[in-house]
């Protein structure tokens, strides 16, 4: 097992959910804390800090390997700017060059995302970008590089039928590329859970 897939696996154990719907998910059968006590262990009761430290953990999991730091910056940005603070970091996270990579299908998971994109797999209108941070604006065309398309991760993830593309994106199977429509809010988003912005939001102001 990879340790990109057993940190994934780590994640939804922690969280006690199945962060991204994955047919695979440890939580699908044992939906209890992992350790030793863990099956037996009663609920904890949880604080309204408790609550909101489980709201951005599940949030920032949900994107894969954004660091601390970055994910700080984002929620600084989304407050600097004008409207709902919390509808604004969901739209910073979903104008990452990784998620549009991953809302695409162009690889089966948001881990493998930001590998694809590191080992340059990808261009943003036409120019290799290898940065799995770069902000898209709307508009954007991201496409899967010829020498790529032929590969088994690329092939098995467009034809999965486990997620589908959000309407915000427009995708060309036969050209493997695809175009970022619009920033999104957080009703648009297929997040398989949950997610609560505003109290990742109550979390960094508090």
């Amino acid at each position: 097992m990879s340790k990109r897939i057993a940190a994934k696996y780590k994640i939804d154990r922690r969280l006690g959910e199945n962060l991204w719907g994955r047919p695979k998910s440890p939580v699908n059968k044992r939906t209890y804390k992992p350790g030793q006590h863990g099956p037996t262990a009663r609920p904890a009761k949880v604080s309204a800090f408790g609550a909101q430290l489980r709201a951005k953990q599940k949030l920032k999991g949900y994107y894969g390997n954004i660091t601390e730091k970055q994910f700080a910056g984002l929620y600084v940005e989304a407050a600097r700017r004008k409207g709902n603070t919390a509808e604004n970091l969901i739209g910073l996270l979903e104008c990452r060059l990784d998620a549009l990579v991953y809302r695409a299908k162009f690889v089966p998971t948001v881990f493998a995302a930001r590998q694809f994109v590191n080992h340059g797999h990808v261009t943003v209108n036409g120019k290799k970008v290898n940065i799995p941070s770069y902000r898209l604006r709307v508009g954007d065309v991201v496409q899967v590089r010829e020498k790529s398309r032929t590969m088994a991760l690329v092939l098995e993830a467009l034809d999965s039928p486990e997620r589908d593309v959000p309407d915000y994106v427009e995708l060309d199977v036969g050209a493997m590329k695809a175009t970022f429509l619009r920033v999104p809010e957080l009703a648009d988003v297929p997040y398989p859970v949950k997610m609560e912005p505003n109290m990742v939001v109550e979390y960094y102001a508090s």
